[in-house]
């Protein structure tokens, strides 16, 4: 009996010992688990409770998975929940819940792309490796939506504000109107201008809108084609003044930098018959529009140059301002003049130029300057600066400056030009001031008292 008390009392020790073992071990395993449950770390490998791997965020499509905002607590998540990577995850013995958080980092903070994310909400990251290739995907994609909508948006409103030609075409068909070109159109109007039914107001009408069409150049060698230029010289002989002012005017307008024109005119006698308009009693606005046809010629044609003073043109000219008048033809002339004689001037200091050797030959045979100075154009320009309009005087000033070197003894010699250069210049000094006054350094009156005190030093 004492034997098998003995017995009970060792095997109640050992109980109590295993007891306690096991109440320690215990005591241990919730010292290192909170709340008595087991947490496993795990990063992008996070499988659900089947064993399948759970899709990342990012792998998935953002429509067919429940966003998932973890924090540094744990939170519950609930099946259908996408995990971001790098998440950590537990397993909740007490509850069976899988619960998640965020990583801490070093410093305490999160740094994953979820956070990122749920930060770009809020403020606009410009940290472009912070958006995802899906985002990437979605947002060129919206951008090229965008576009298409623009592109459409503004054909639709250029088609409400112009219709297609071929709808114009069939609404004029059925209006009996046809679109003509211009040759068609320049047709027709010569054939007014030339038929002797047309009445002096057609006529002129008809001249009036050939001028407009002849001023392209194309345009001008098709008038060539169909006679028109040969019209235009022999109605400058016509009786009517309004005709030969429009006939001059068209002329013009067809001779402007068209050297093929120029060519046909001048062999078609226009220069002739241009210069007898000049030169006798007419209108002055048939010799406006004459002398506005005669520049047109004689511009960088040095045949028509050499032939103009050939037949007495400069003294044609000179005779313009002995004419009563004919002043505001002053100006305009020696604008002409000017240009002829600084088209030569440019073309000798060209060091290079296409045909410049052969066109240089041909000015060389056109003595405009010596013919000017012989024939006292010096003084005849020079009286110009009394004009009062300062545009005309800026075209005398040239000219002036221009023929110093031919002609300086002459204006030496002037004191009538002597005087009006001291009240030019007195002048300019004030208006140049008042320019500068006003803050502008480089203005006109400047310009024109730099001429004039220039001029000065010359003669000086």
């Amino acid at each position: 009996m004492s034997r098998g008390a003995g017995l009970s009392t060792a095997a109640r020790v050992n109980l109590l010992l295993l007891v306690v073992s096991a109440v320690f071990s215990w005591s241990s395993l919730s010292d290192r688990v909170p709340e008595f449950a087991l947490t496993k770390i795990e990063e992008s490998d996070i499988k659900d409770d089947s064993g399948k791997e759970v899709v990342a965020e990012d792998d998935a499509d953002p429509e067919d998975l429940e966003v998932f905002y973890p924090t540094h607590q744990w939170q519950a998540l609930r099946p259908g929940q996408a995990v971001p990577a790098g998440s950590h995850v537990r397993l909740n013995l007490q509850t069976g819940d899988r619960e998640v958080k965020l990583p801490d980092s070093e410093n305490g903070k999160s740094d994953t792309r979820k956070e990122r994310r749920r930060k770009r909400l809020g403020k606009v990251d410009v940290d472009s490796t912070s958006f995802t290739s899906q985002e990437l995907k979605k947002a060129l994609a919206k951008m090229k939506e965008s576009e298409k909508a623009e592109r459409k948006a503004h054909e639709e409103e250029v088609r409400k504000k112009f219709r297609p030609i071929e709808q114009l075409k069939e609404e004029f068909e059925k209006l009996n109107v046809k679109m003509e070109t211009d040759y068609e159109i320049m047709v027709k109007l010569i054939s007014k201008f030339n038929s002797s039914a047309s009445t002096l107001d057609e006529k002129v009408a008809a001249l009036y809108d050939l001028e407009y069409y002849v001023h392209q150049v194309d345009n001008a060698k098709d008038f060539l084609s169909m006679g028109g230029l040969q019209l235009m010289i022999h109605g400058l002989n016509s009786t009517e003044a309004t005709l030969k002012e429009h006939a001059a005017f068209v002329l013009g307008a067809a001779l402007s930098s068209n050297p093929k024109v120029q060519v046909e005119a001048i062999e078609g006698g226009a220069l002739q018959k241009l210069l007898v308009i000049l030169a006798t009693e007419q209108p002055l606005a048939v010799k406006k529009k004459a002398l506005f046809a005669l520049s047109s010629m004689l511009r960088h044609f040095p045949y028509a140059q050499q032939q103009f003073l050939k037949l007495g043109g400069l003294q044609v000219l000179r005779s313009l301002f002995r004419q009563k008048g004919m002043e505001p033809l002053h100006v305009r002339v020696v604008t002409l003049l000017y240009d002829l004689i600084m088209e030569k001037m440019l073309l000798e200091d060209a060091q290079h130029g296409e045909h410049r050797e052969e066109k240089l030959q041909q000015y060389r045979q056109v003595k405009l300057v010596p013919a000017v100075v012989e024939q006292d154009w010096c003084v005849v320009v020079s009286n110009l600066l009394a004009m009062p309009e300062h545009d005309s005087r800026e075209k005398v000033l040239k000219m002036v400056g221009v023929l110093m070197a031919f002609c300086r003894e002459r204006y030496r010699g002037d004191p009538a030009l002597s005087t009006t250069l001291g009240l030019l210049r007195s002048e300019y000094e004030e208006l140049a001031a008042e320019e500068q006054r006003e803050g502008d350094k480089d203005g006109y009156f400047g310009e024109l008292l730099g001429s004039v005190n220039s001029i000065i030093r010359e003669l000086s």
